[in-house]
């Protein structure tokens, strides 16, 4: 339970800089152990961490990514480097390729029944569009640029 309600925000795109790994999905056939391996060296997307710390202030952060569960402890060691605030972290789980907005959607509604969420931040905007279909409020995280791949591997492929 939240007294002060959830800020839900994404990681790759909003947080990370995932271009130096974009190859990987750009290539075929796809390398997604590549892909995810070299996430602890993303480095930081400045106004996202910002972002983070600002939010913080206010509300209770929840991280919810597509990342797979497998690298929880990469991504957790890149938010103690990067000096996130703490929060709970939800991952894909295991052998769940649904696209984003489904995996997202389903933890929101799960978070919803605890505190209220007051805004999502991400950058994918088909998941922004069904978040916001849904009732939540939304914070475009546009600051990364377009990324053809990455959307393709969130919403056609079910990995991030």
């Amino acid at each position: 339970m939240s007294a002060r309600g959830f800020a839900v925000i994404d990681i790759d795109g909003v947080l990370a800089d995932v271009r130096h790994r974009l190859h990987h999905l750009e290539q075929r056939p796809q390398d997604w152990h590549s892909f995810f391996t070299e996430a602890r060296h993303d480095p930081p997307l400045d106004i996202g961490l910002d972002t983070a710390r600002r939010l913080a202030e206010v509300y209770d952060v929840v991280y919810l990514s597509g990342r797979p569960e497998y690298i929880r402890r990469d991504t957790e060691r890149w938010f103690r480097e990067h000096d996130l605030p703490r929060g709970p972290l939800h991952l894909r789980p295991r052998g769940d390729y649904r696209p984003a907005y489904q995996v997202k959607l389903e933890v929101l509604r799960r978070l919803q029944r605890t505190a209220p969420v007051h805004v999502v931040v991400d950058d994918d905007p088909i998941v922004l569009d069904a978040v916001r279909s849904a009732g939540f409020d939304v914070l475009p995280a546009t600051w990364m640029g377009e990324a053809p791949a990455l959307l393709e591997a969130q919403e056609q492929d079910g990995r991030t």
